[in-house]
């Protein structure tokens, strides 16, 4: 069931949002306008979708424009709506204006929501919302989480006369995130996937400031896609709602399960794309950078930056062997097919678990053809055993004997060997060392 939340700006919609799905995916902010995309996440304990929509404005052109169209879009869409107005204010003009188009635009039961109601002595008249058309108000607040059982109420009565649907378990899809900094066209890729005008796209950055979960199926696999906000430099940033944006966009990383780095192939790689990917990989996760705009790269200069780009993510960062680099345009849509192909290979490998005992011939033979320095007690070290014990990164554990301090440029020796070996090259690798007691110190 898809439950949308609307209203004019700035009457805590997005408050509503997170109290009803607790999380903070919606971005909150005093400013009105801040949230500008369909923002989609599940009622706590119910199973429900739900929305969370840009405030409902008159605007004919420019951002605000495009995200009432949206939130019209996703209101016609509904199973049922969520009108929120401010009880603070009181009823104002463009409430009886929206609420007599969303009645014209669906036939889903609508409930209305006076927001802010937690001191009856700031409340305007209460009757003067019965103007709008729906019935009895329920008087909440969204802050503090008060008045959602009758919401809750609500929702049920509506499930109960509709047809029993199978719920959708979130959690078996792969979480795509895709990451980059601004007008780098991530959105541009995100609706090119869902092949509609899912998300706002716009000549500017900063277009997106939630990161949009949007669950879809493509090239044969269900999947959700994680829009987020355009991260640059600190220096760039221009105030807290952008500072806001970026964290979720950060927070973004360890929710997901690939991350896809965006880049304009026309421009040089900066250092805050590699500062994005490093944090990818200090997270564990894959990372596949998507050259985006290929298709505006001079023919002639294309190989050149395909492998400088190539040498300054292997030269940058120890964890992983081969960087998955991979060209596309959002625009026209080359590339795409391939890049998610790529990504859903990275995946399947990433899932499995090596036999112990090819991991351990594959350690031997790497110690045979280039033996481990001595450790500062001039001690050799001795392998005795070792096994995958993790994924998410790969994660191998190795039990040695003797020497403690084995020395990073060993370590990155074994990583590429083991890599190699298990076809591991794109993913993220771990080597830890466990060293066994020896009851004779």
């Amino acid at each position: 069931m898809k439950v949308i939340i609307a209203g004019r700006p700035n009457t805590g919609k997005s408050t509503l949002f997170n109290g009803l799905t607790g999380t903070r995916d919606a971005l909150v902010h005093d400013r009105p306008g801040v949230t500008r995309d369909v923002i989609s996440g599940t009622i706590k304990d119910k199973g429900y979708q739900l929305f969370d929509t840009a405030g409902l404005e008159n605007n004919k052109t420019g951002i605000s424009a495009d995200s009432t169209h949206m939130a019209i879009k996703a209101i016609s869409e509904a199973d049922a709506v969520l009108f929120v107005v401010d009880g603070k204010t009181g009823l104002m003009n463009d409430d009886i204006n929206w609420a007599r188009f969303i009645r014209r635009k669906t036939k889903a039961p609508i409930l209305l929501l006076i927001n802010k109601s937690e001191s009856n002595k700031k409340l305007s008249d209460i009757h003067d919302f019965y103007k709008l058309g729906f019935g009895e108000p329920v008087l909440i607040s969204a802050e503090h989480k008060q008045g959602f059982d009758k919401i809750y109420d609500f929702l049920d009565s509506i499930a109960d006369k509709a047809p029993e649907a199978e719920p959708e378990n979130d959690q078996d899809r792969l979480k795509i995130a895709i990451l980059g900094q601004p007008n780098v066209g991530k959105s541009t890729l995100v609706n090119k996937v869902l092949g509609q005008q899912r998300q706002i796209v716009k000549d500017e950055p900063g277009i997106t400031r939630d990161t949009v979960k949007i669950p879809t199926q493509f090239y044969g696999r269900e999947i959700i896609l994680m829009d987020t906000a355009g991260l640059r430099r600190k220096a760039g940033v221009k105030d807290d709602v952008e500072t806001l944006s970026a964290l979720k966009s950060l927070d973004a990383i360890d929710k997901a399960n690939v991350v896809v780095l965006v880049v304009d192939a026309t421009k040089n790689i900066e250092n805050q794309a590699l500062g994005i990917a490093s944090k990818v990989y200090d997270a564990g996760k894959i990372l596949c950078v998507a050259l985006n705009k290929w298709d505006l790269v001079d023919p002639s200069e294309r190989d050149e930056k395909l492998l400088k780009l190539k040498h300054q993510f292997s030269n940058s960062f120890h964890q992983i062997i081969k960087p998955l680099i991979l060209a596309v345009s959002a625009e026209k849509g080359t590339g795409i097919q391939n890049l998610f192909k790529r990504i859903y290979e990275q995946w399947d490998i990433s899932n499995s678990q090596a036999p112990t005992s090819l991991i351990n011939r594959i350690i031997e033979k790497l110690i045979e053809q280039r033996q481990p320095p001595m450790s500062r007690l001039k001690r050799p070290m001795k392998v005795k055993f070792a096994r995958q014990t993790g994924r998410h990164p790969m994660r191998i554990t190795i039990n040695v004997g003797g020497a403690s301090d084995i020395p990073e440029s060993y370590t990155r020796y074994l990583r590429r060997g083991l890599a190699e070996a298990l076809k591991w090259e794109h993913l993220p690798i771990v080597i830890e060392y466990k060293k066994d007691d020896n009851p004779f110190d």
